[in-house]
């Protein structure tokens, strides 16, 4: 039995196209068609994108867009979308517009008239939150925190009175930095630190502020993480 003909790329259309988080099997069959068939490739960083399209045997035009020149770069694309291109945006890691410059893209894209959609796949919110174990009827994304002190302590009293599991991304750098903080704003809530998510070392640590810094401070923890603060109680 044959199988039926894929319908074609649509002419004029930004694909937001999620990749791997970490583990390469995680990227769909979709997504790489799409990433073979359209004309060009935005990228938040072309050098670790160039290796995604490598691995996978894609040879495409990359151009560049990251935090210091996308209002450039949107321009750029726009004009390439008036022109009848199909162009895919993906960024490091997951779904592009997810705490990463492509935001800007995608309203730029929108608000000249063109078709935006939506390539789904890997993503570090979901795939934390799910393997969690906190509450996931009811959460609020936060994304990156303020990198000031100030701001990052008066943006995590403001969440106090937010119902349902919050949840942030935060670097290996400013890990222990931000329990501390926990310590001091959410001391008795349930927290879930996820990192390395689908990689060999993937980890899920579970308690309290406290308990966690001590572990922290004990042990290198690596890689990106996902923090989930449950609801108090």
């Amino acid at each position: 039995m044959d199988t039926p003909a894929l319908p074609p790329l649509t002419a004029s259309t930004l694909y937001l196209v999620a990749t791997p988080i970490g583990n390469l099997e995680d990227i769909t069959l979709r997504a790489l068609r799409v990433l073979r068939e359209c004309d060009i490739v935005a990228a938040e960083d072309t050098r670790r994108s160039g290796q995604l399209l490598k691995h996978f045997g894609i040879s495409k035009p990359l151009l560049s867009y990251f935090q210091f020149n996308e209002a450039r770069r949107s321009e750029e694309i726009i004009e390439r979308l008036r022109r009848g291109e199909k162009v895919a945006l993906v960024t490091d890691a997951g779904s592009p517009g997810i705490s990463d410059p492509g935001e800007r893209v995608v309203q730029a894209a929108i608000t000249a008239g063109f078709r935006v959609e939506a390539v789904v796949g890997a993503c570090a919110l979901v795939g934390a939150l799910t393997a969690s174990g906190l509450p996931t009827d009811e959460f609020h994304f936060v994304g990156f925190l303020p990198h000031k002190s100030g701001q990052r302590r008066n943006k995590l009293e403001a969440l106090k009175t937010t119902v349902g599991t919050l949840v942030f991304y935060e670097s290996p750098y400013r890990i222990e930095k931000l329990l501390g903080e926990l310590i001091e704003v959410y001391p008795d809530r349930d927290v879930v630190l996820a990192r390395e998510l689908t990689k060999k070392f993937e980890e899920f640590l579970r308690g309290k502020p406290a308990a966690l810094l001590e572990i922290a401070q004990k042990r290198s923890l690596k890689g990106e993480f996902v923090v989930m603060v449950g609801a108090a109680e």
